[in-house]
């Protein structure tokens, strides 16, 4: 076979592959628009015979109102069908059954229901009209699928030749590392590898920044655990040489290595959690959870534990209830608490509260006096190991907020924050 039949061959298979792609799709369309239709359909006599049925009632009111100027729930009304004529008539009683009213029921119901066969053939009308607009528009919404389908077939479809092989092989070996991100890895020099090429660059640059983050946070966690080690084997060294006569240096060891074995301790407990998370490890427990009673909770132990700040509890009368794992979600809730009162000056407020905002949505919200943050900082604050400029004076490992934001994002929930420096902070939850 020559390479021009080989060609002409592959153009027409490709062809017949879009024919019966387009066929597929096209029942796909005609299957949503019927459905779409049953639904309308649906819905239009549905609404036709609720307005049938109070224009019925209507007419029915106001015959008795014409005769006996008054309506009274004490009468009592019936429907009565003439088998020797066919009339139909409305007919109503007084409690001591004298006939007070008796009017011809045929006609008016026959031109109510023209009246509402004629809606609903306009309605029919629409619908027809609107046919092959609709069929455009579920056409056009299924059509990038198609074409993704289109793709994934020419892809599975395509044949190298070992030239070509060749040519990715040699383009691996002399990848280089120091690449920055907006260069491409691999350059490929050939038309026919243009997709492969850009989807092993975009591959290949998603290996590189999740590496670089992996390597970001070894050494960060790296110099947060080098402190507290040296710390003490400062200490220990100190205690060994002069420590073991005088109870003074004695006394400051022990309790500088109590102190920074805590600080270690807490730290490798977070960097365990976000381990944890990250394999798959922690589950949640998901029940039903009142987020005031929670507050309530969060609130009596900051006001007890933490005296040189004035807590606020604002949460609403009516239940507030969520599916969540209250332990976790307590625990985030803590961090945020822990935070604002670290960055808030003693005696200042610290305002926690539960609702629902304006679209409905549960939230839990934490809000501080505090030193506040640039907006430059806001999006990098659940960086792993983050600390802004102003803070990095203060105890703290930079994981909190990392571990809240795994929490919340485990609920399927998210952040609204609004900070300005020197002002505050508000944190919400919303889930």
């Amino acid at each position: 076979m020559s390479f021009s039949q080989k060609k002409t061959g592959d153009r027409l298979e490709m062809k017949g592959r879009a024919g019966d792609s387009l066929k597929r799709m096209s029942s796909i369309t005609r299957k949503l628009h019927w459905a779409s239709i049953r639904k309308q359909l649906g819905l239009f006599l549905g609404t036709d015979l609720l307005f049938f049925l109070l224009a019925v009632a209507g007419w029915c009111a106001l015959q008795e109102a014409s005769v006996l100027t008054s309506l009274s729930w004490n009468t009592h009304r019936a429907l009565q069908i003439s088998k020797s004529t066919g009339q139909a008539f409305y007919q109503v009683f007084s409690p001591e059954g004298e006939l007070l009213l008796q009017v011809s029921f045929l006609e008016p119901l026959r031109i109510l229901g023209m009246a509402a066969g004629g809606v609903l053939a306009m309605q029919v009308a629409g619908i027809v009209f609107s046919y092959f607009r609709e069929d455009r528009k579920i056409r056009r919404i299924l059509s990038p699928i198609n074409e993704i389908a289109l793709k994934a077939d020419e892809l599975s479809r395509l044949s190298f030749t070992e030239d070509k092989y060749q040519l990715i092989e040699e383009a691996i070996e002399h990848i280089n590392p120091d690449q920055t991100a907006a260069e491409k890895p691999l350059s490929f020099g050939d038309r026919d590898l243009s997709g492969v090429e850009a989807a092993m660059n975009n591959l290949l640059l998603r290996m590189r920044d999740t590496y670089r983050q992996q390597a970001r946070f070894v050494n960060d966690a790296s110099h947060e655990l080098r402190t507290p080690i040296a710390v003490i084997q400062g200490y220990a060294n100190m205690l060994d040489r002069w420590g073991k006569t005088d109870e003074k240096i004695l006394e400051e060891g022990i309790s500088a290595i109590r102190n920074e074995s805590d600080h270690m301790h807490h730290l490798v407990e977070q960097l365990l959690f976000l381990a944890r998370g990250d394999s798959g490890k922690t589950s949640l427990s998901l029940q039903t959870v009142s987020l005031g009673e929670l507050m309530q909770e969060i609130y009596e132990e900051s006001f007890m534990i933490d005296e040189s700040h004035i807590y606020r509890l604002s949460v609403p009368e009516e239940p507030l209830e969520v599916q969540a794992d209250p332990a976790l979600l307590k625990q985030a809730v803590r961090i945020l608490t822990d935070n604002a009162a670290k960055y808030t000056q003693e005696g200042d407020e610290i305002c926690l509260s539960a609702g629902r905002n304006e679209a409905g949505i549960p939230y839990l919200q934490v809000q501080d006096m505090g030193v506040g943050m640039a907006e430059s900082e806001i999006p990098h604050i659940f960086d792993r190991f983050f600390r802004s400029d102003e803070v990095r004076g203060k105890e703290g490992t930079g994981l909190g907020l990392s571990i809240a934001k795994w929490i919340v994002d485990k609920h399927g929930g998210h952040f609204e924050i609004l900070s300005r420096k020197n002002l505050g902070t508000r944190i919400r939850i919303l889930l």
